[in-house]
């Protein structure tokens, strides 16, 4: 296998970069004050950070580069068109790299290239299969009118959602071929 064992380091031509990750943080409703992972090279904030977006303040000035990929809780209540665009310069403002069906490839310290892709990942109602489908997007749509967001003026519904989320496996498996 070309995998490294656990606790292991990988072959010594591998790219090595220490990211420190942060994901489903929740800061609109859940107290958590950030603080810089020892050593780390880069911070990864994996989506569902703040509904808000106010907690995104708490990275402000981060030591280390900001790589940073929404959740669905970030468009809560906004149209996502819009939403799009003002996260893009919110985080810009920031000076976090926003990766939306977009990779960015980095270098490490001994400039060896590493590639990073971002992608919200959003649900498909498939977990239980396409015989489930139906009933799983009567429920999601129930939860998505509480989200309240909106795509070119309508509910973003179940089915909407899920239009997403094959926009966006298809574009993660094609980078990924």
């Amino acid at each position: 296998s070309s995998r490294p064992e656990a606790g292991r380091a990988p072959h010594a031509g591998a790219p090595r970069l220490k990211l420190q990750l942060l994901s489903d943080l929740h800061l609109e409703t859940e107290p958590f004050e950030p603080v810089p992972a020892p050593g780390a090279e880069l911070l990864v904030l994996a989506g569902d950070i703040d509904a808000t977006w106010a907690g995104f303040d708490r990275f402000a000035g981060w030591p280390v580069p900001v790589i940073y990929v929404a959740g669905n809780h970030e468009f809560d209540g906004r149209e996502l068109g819009a939403a799009w665009a003002e996260l893009r310069t919110r985080t810009a403002a920031l000076g976090w790299t926003l990766l939306e069906r977009e990779r960015l490839v980095l270098a490490d310290g001994a400039g060896r290239r590493v590639r990073f892709v971002g992608s919200v990942r959003w649900c498909d109602f498939d977990l239980l299969g396409e015989p489930r489908r139906a009933a799983a997007m009567r429920a999601g749509d129930y939860f998505l009118r509480l989200m309240g967001a909106t795509v070119g003026g309508r509910p973003f519904d179940a089915a909407a959602m899920r239009e997403q989320a094959l926009a966006c496996r298809e574009w993660l498996l094609a980078e990924l071929a």
